[in-house]
């Protein structure tokens, strides 16, 4: 199962990234070829790359890629170091989630009972906001997923 989330995710995360890329390639194309700026491109390009940034750490988390000081995981061998594995494993679940799940859905159901909706793009900011718990709780998995995971002999 872990195999297909990370395959899905990752092929999500590349078709975000190609359609921010066309995006702002076409921003650049109407304001100094055409003369005339699209007023949505810079709101949609913002949008993606917070889905990009919050399911990319989700991804990386998933892969051990994340931001960490292993200082002390490359001196600790044996139970020392599975032991202290855990405790991060569920210090990142824990963050994802008081803070990702229980927040995000909280500003989701907020911004969606409030008919929030962008700028240029009248899109109802929930759709954005949507990522925070989703990609909290692929950390959650990932993290839990990590933590039963049999160490490398």
């Amino acid at each position: 199962m872990r195999k297909q989330i990370d395959r899905v995710l990752s092929t999500f995360l590349i078709g975000v990234m190609v359609l921010m890329v066309v995006n702002v390639t076409w921003q650049v194309v109407s304001r100094y070829i055409l003369g005339d700026s699209s007023s949505w491109t810079e709101e949609l390009t913002r949008f993606l790359l917070i889905w990009v940034g919050l399911l990319g750490a989700a991804y990386a988390a998933g892969q051990r890629l994340h931001l960490a000081i292993d200082l002390l995981p490359r001196r600790l061998e044996g139970k020392s170091a599975r032991r202290l594995d855990q405790v991060i494993q569920s210090c990142m679940a824990l963050f994802a989630l008081l803070a990702m799940v229980i927040g995000g859905s909280r500003l989701v159901y907020l911004t969606l009972t409030l008919k929030q909706t962008s700028a240029a793009l009248g899109l109802p900011l929930w759709y954005v906001y949507l990522v925070l718990p989703l990609s909290g709780l692929l950390i959650i998995y990932y993290s839990l997923a990590n933590m039963l995971e049999r160490p490398a002999s």
